[in-house]
């Protein structure tokens, strides 16, 4: 009898942590490596943050809590959604996780049965389809093109939906791309989503308060919210409030849904920690004045970064409207040699000698499902990206 379980062949390890932990390795190893691989703001904690985490911890708020949320967090959560994306939930309707992939993976194990579908736009956060298929479920990958700003559009999207379909996951300001949905954009697939009411709605806004150029971030429940008993809004304060290590992540959906998750996670994590959670309570509640400065800091980067690499030969990268992310094309590299001879036949192939030959770490559009393509995370020093893109542009031109 093997040791390990035949579920753990139909996935792989995380390709975007394997291109961060690659990079941190070969500096160790003395590498001049410029890191664009990791998915988080280069922003510290707000300070306000980190003292209700002290507070927190010298009053002795070390002790478990509620499995899926603190009663204060639940509030805060509630407001949040309420102010926000005028969306109503009572504490119920409310879960906690540790981390916004905690939630999304409660709610999959909660209701995929084998065999059930889950429609997943490409390009797509590289664990969509992994925690799909760890519940048994089959991911259904609908290719977005970048000709469509990268967003699923309604005619794909009904031609994807079939009697198995369980869920569909849309993701927006969306991680790999930036590309996010306008509210006319969302109002034409929840249109099609209402002719079909077997199929949930998983709403990924992690990065929702990071967009630019004044572009007006919009949720699907919010759009349509003959849709609301059918969504799960799914967010956190990771992104937004530079709080990535403290792992917390929430959801407003169906009571019957938020139970089944609890239930999911008291016999797994149980709940997050106690300290993040007072730490997500001043974040949702406290002031919101340094979103604008960071936003204006990525605003300005993501422009450097686009404008940096479509002067590069055989590269052509769209501006998008949100995250910190560009997934620029490198169709025009595929099929030419590198100056020690190897030719670069795939997107995998180019982002190897980025790395290999420069020094610059980035993730393959194969990992998000659409090739040739490759995500630069410009969450990092403005010095570094023109110091990253010199390299890249050099790397190209170096291409025969």
């Amino acid at each position: 009898m093997p040791l390990l379980a035949e579920r753990l062949s139909r996935i792989k390890p995380s390709p975007t942590i394997a291109v961060t932990t690659k990079a941190r390795e070969l500096k160790i190893a003395g590498r001049d490596v410029i890191g664009l691989g990791a998915g988080e703001p280069d922003f510290d904690t707000p300070e306000n943050v980190k003292r209700a985490a002290i507070a927190a911890i010298e009053r002795g708020e070390t002790k478990y809590t509620a499995v899926d949320g603190t009663p204060e967090l639940k509030k805060a959560i509630a407001a949040k959604f309420e102010r926000d994306n005028g969306l109503s939930y009572a504490p119920e309707q409310i879960t906690v996780g540790t981390g916004g992939k905690q939630v999304l993976y409660n709610a999959l194990m909660a209701t995929l049965d084998p065999g059930d579908e889950v429609i997943i736009p490409a390009p797509f956060w590289v664990s969509y389809p992994d925690m799909a298929l760890l519940a048994e479920g089959e991911p259904v990958v609908v290719p977005c093109s970048q000709n469509a700003g990268f967003k699923l559009q309604a005619e794909d999207l009904e031609q994807a939906i079939t009697k198995k379909t369980k869920w569909l996951i849309l993701n927006s300001p969306s991680n790999p791309t930036g590309a996010a949905y306008s509210a006319v954009e969302l109002k034409a697939l929840a249109e099609v989503l209402l002719r079909h009411p077997h199929v949930y709605v998983m709403t990924d806004d992690m990065y929702e308060k990071l967009t630019y150029d004044s572009f007006e971030f919009a949720t699907l429940a919010q759009v349509e919210p003959k849709l609301m008993d059918r969504t799960l809004t799914v967010n956190g304060v990771s992104k937004a409030y530079a709080m990535t290590g403290w792992r917390i992540g929430f959801a407003g959906g169906p009571v019957e849904l938020i139970k089944a998750m609890a239930k999911i996670q008291s016999q797994s994590t149980s709940n997050p920690s106690s300290i993040s959670q007072a730490a997500a309570v001043e974040a949702l509640n406290g002031t919101q004045d340094f979103i604008p400065e960071n936003n204006a800091t990525f605003r300005a980067r993501r422009d450097l970064v686009v404008d940096a690499l479509n002067t590069c030969p055989g590269l052509s990268c769209s501006r998008p409207e949100g995250a910190f992310y560009v997934y620029p094309s490198c169709a025009g590299a595929i099929g030419k040699t590198t100056p020690d001879g190897k030719k670069i036949q795939s997107d995998e192939d180019f982002v190897t000698y980025l790395l290999e030959g420069e020094g610059v770490a980035a993730v393959h559009g194969a990992a998000f499902g659409l090739s040739p393509y490759f995500r630069i995370s410009y969450a990092t020093s403005t010095e570094a990206l023109e110091e990253a893109c010199k390299r890249i542009k050099r790397a190209c031109e170096a291409l025969k």
